[in-house]
C-alpha cells in the first residue's frame, strides 16, 4: 500500500449534548468565522488563555474577536461563538475542579447577560421592517 502525498488526517471528536441521545461529530477545525477565516480550534484556544487570565471574567465574542485582533464583520458568526464559550467555560472549570455554585452562579450570569442581548436585538426590529 502506498500513501499519496496529499493525504492528511484531522481529528475528529464525537460528543453527545445533554439531554440528546444521538452522537454528533465535530471537527476542531471547523470554520466558524468564514469572514475572518477562524476555526473553532482558534476560538477554543483564545478562551481558554482568557481564561487562565481570569478564570472568572464574562467573556463574549467582541472580546474573543479583540483578544485575535479581529472585529466582527456580519457578526453571523456571534451565536455559534457564544455556544463555544458557554462549552470551554464548562469543560475549563470542569477540569479545574470549581465547585457546582461557583460554576451556577457563573453560568447562570452568562445565559442571561447572552438572553439580554438576544431581547435586545428583537425589541430593535421594527414591526414595519421586511428582511425581503
Amino acid at each position: 500500500m502506498t500513501w499519496d502525498s496529499n493525504f492528511f488526517l484531522t481529528a475528529t471528536i464525537f460528543f453527545s449534548r445533554k439531554h440528546d441521545s444521538q452522537c454528533h461529530v465535530w471537527n476542531e477545525d471547523v470554520l466558524v468565522c468564514s469572514c475572518n477565516y477562524i476555526t473553532d480550534k482558534e476560538i477554543r484556544e483564545v478562551i481558554t488563555n482568557l481564561l487562565d487570565e481570569d478564570c472568572w471574567q464574562l467573556i463574549v465574542p467582541a472580546k474573543v474577536y479583540h483578544a485575535m485582533e479581529k472585529r466582527g464583520r456580519c457578526c453571523g458568526c456571534f451565536p455559534n461563538v457564544v455556544d463555544i464559550i458557554i462549552q470551554t467555560t464548562e469543560e475549563y472549570h470542569a477540569r479545574r475542579h470549581s465547585t457546582d455554585t461557583e460554576i451556577f452562579d457563573f453560568m447562570s450570569r452568562l445565559k442571561q447577560f447572552h438572553e439580554e442581548n438576544r431581547r435586545a436585538d428583537i425589541e430593535r426590529r421594527q414591526k414595519g421592517h421586511r428582511a425581503a
